[in-house]
Order: C-alpha cells, then sequence, then structure tokens
C-alpha cells in the first residue's frame, strides 16, 4: 500500500464519519424540536393544573373546616371592600 491509498482510505473513513455526524445531527435537531413541542404541551398543563388546584382548594375551604370558611369569608369580605372603593375612586372622578 502507498501513500496514495493509506490517504485515500482516510478520506473515506473520515467522509464516512461526516455523513454519520450530519445524519446525527440532523436526528438530534428533530428531537430537539419534539421535545421542545412536548414541553410546551407539558408547560400548559401545568397552568391548567395549577388553576384546577386553585379552585378545588377554594371548594375544600368552603366545604371544610370552620376556620377554612372564615378564611374564605374574611378573603371575600375583603375583596368586597377593594371593589367598594374602586367604584367609590371611579365616582369622583366622574
Amino acid at each position: 500500500m502507498n501513500n496514495f491509498d493509506v490517504l485515500e482510505e482516510r478520506i473515506v473513513l473520515l467522509l464516512n464519519r461526516l455523513k454519520e455526524n450530519h445524519l446525527l445531527i440532523n436526528q438530534l435537531k428533530t428531537d430537539k424540536e419534539q421535545l421542545l413541542r412536548e414541553n410546551t404541551l407539558l408547560q400548559k398543563q401545568i397552568l391548567e393544573f395549577k388553576s384546577d388546584n386553585d379552585a378545588l382548594k377554594m371548594a375544600n375551604s368552603l366545604l371544610g373546616s370552620k376556620e377554612s370558611k372564615a378564611n374564605t369569608k374574611r378573603k371575600i369580605t375583603s375583596l368586597i371592600k377593594e371593589v367598594d372603593f374602586c367604584i367609590h375612586q371611579l365616582s369622583e372622578i366622574r
């Protein structure tokens, strides 16, 4: 085997590795895109679950112990006061 044959063989090996690397890169890009889509869906699910959890907490507090009911009543009273204050502010502007 002469030097040119060895060189040619190495070039062929390098070209094969290059092709394999390109295929791997393309596969990794595809996998990344799929994972990003899945991540987006999971983030949406998390938000939905958090919203459902908050609603369930509120429902449980209404149905739960006297302490939970008192806490819920305080929150509702506080919200009503805030709304009344906003209405009062708006009426002064007019």
